[in-house]
């Protein structure tokens, strides 16, 4: 594409979607991982905060979670960020990482339903975005 073909593009209004589109993912993607990085502290500073109601297959002890949503949610930061800033590699990684707090989340339902519900209604959101966004530049 050349430089007067991506001004036109840019200066149209699917460019103006997708950039909104993209800003949306990445401040979503941000908020999901500040909510993950929260998660993680909490689960992390205090093993009680979190009761397990249900026997589960995935149990793991209560600061491992932490320490899972923790890492998820520092990555899920630094790639929403990259979202905000147009890289590449943010978008890949937004995705995999909001797929992966999915995940993370179906597992944790046990210690904190509601919550992990919600986060993980929010990763569909970020996943939904970023490949909306992905499809609309192609």
């Amino acid at each position: 594409m050349s430089t007067s073909d991506r001004s036109t593009y840019e200066n149209s209004t699917k460019g103006f979607v997708v950039a909104g589109v993209t800003g949306f993912a990445g401040v979503m993607l941000m908020t999901v991982a500040i909510f993950q990085i929260l998660e993680g502290i909490a689960a992390i500073a205090n093993d009680k905060l979190y009761i397990r109601g249900l026997n589960y297959a995935y149990q793991f002890d209560v600061t491992t979670w932490g320490w899972i949503h923790l890492v998820l949610g520092l990555i899920a930061l630094a790639a929403g960020f990259g979202l905000l800033v147009g890289q590449l590699w943010a978008r890949l990684t937004g995705i995999l990482i909001a797929s992966l707090g999915c995940i993370a989340n179906f597992a944790f339902l046990p210690y904190y339903p509601f919550w992990s519900v919600a986060i993980i209604a929010f990763n569909i959101f970020v996943i939904w975005a970023i490949a909306t966004q992905m499809t609309e530049e192609a």
